[in-house]
């Protein structure tokens, strides 16, 4: 029970790397905030787990306001992670469609700003707190024709690093994980589409010789939330079968 008593939000946590981060937090005895704009996903894993499921688009400022003021009222946050993520499909990228762009930035970049801004001053106040935000292999060996995807993740490293030297001194830590494609919604979306040949050709590149799991991303999440990792702060720790080698 690593996360007893503990308290997290996990964003995404509907399906994929976030129901796996939120099934295994609840295991090791903490209250999760299943959080995602998926209201039935979200629920089936809350009912899964226990927990509190939370409608919000942590793209809006206003719901996530909302969402602080809901976790708020009941007790304060020790744990917050970052997960939900979205991508283009694969291709050249100057067709990438502004439409896509603005989506995929206000994702995986403008969300973890505004969870900041609303969550940070509770940590610095209490003097503790983890963050965790879920980048990718992608922001550190990109792979062609996705890449304003791999650049919002490499900003996300970048911003991890940032975030864990200036909360530091409050006693608030900040890390990443980076994991590769796995049996996810985003999956057919990194691949293009979803063939035999395509698997084997991705799997090719990853020496383990297999997809990254939601129960691998859980198992690694959970070390870095809890005080095991006390001493942990600004890693961008790559759960990748070996990928980024």
């Amino acid at each position: 029970m690593r996360l007893d008593q503990k308290t997290a939000v996990v964003t995404g946590a509907a399906s994929g790397f976030g129901a796996g981060i939120a099934r295994k937090f609840a295991a090791e005895g903490a209250h999760v905030y299943v959080v995602d704009i998926d209201a039935k996903a979200a629920q089936a894993v809350t009912d899964e787990i226990g927990g509190t499921a939370v409608i919000c688009d942590i793209t809006n400022a206003e719901n996530v306001t909302a969402l602080h003021d809901q976790v708020l009222a009941a007790g304060p946050l020790d744990i917050l992670v970052n997960n939900a993520g979205a991508t283009h499909l694969p291709q050249p990228l100057e067709t990438v469609s502004a439409e896509d762009f603005t989506r995929i930035n206000a994702v995986n970049m403008t969300s973890v700003y505004l969870m900041a801004k609303a969550f940070v001053p509770g940590f610095r106040s209490r003097g503790q707190g983890a963050i965790l935000n879920v980048a990718s292999t992608g922001g550190v060996s990109p792979r062609p024709n996705l890449t304003w995807y791999n650049a919002t993740k490499g900003w996300m490293i970048t911003a991890t690093k940032a975030m864990a030297v200036e909360l530091a001194p409050s006693g608030v830590r900040v890390n990443a994980i980076n994991p590769v494609a796995g049996e996810t919604p985003l999956l057919k979306s990194f691949m293009g589409e979803d063939t035999p040949e395509i698997r084997a050709k991705f799997l090719s590149t990853i020496p383990l010789g297999r997809f990254s799991t939601p129960e691998d991303m859980g198992n690694a999440a959970c070390f870095l939330c809890s005080d095991e990792a006390a001493m942990i702060t600004g890693v961008a720790l790559e759960v990748d079968g070996g990928r980024c080698i």
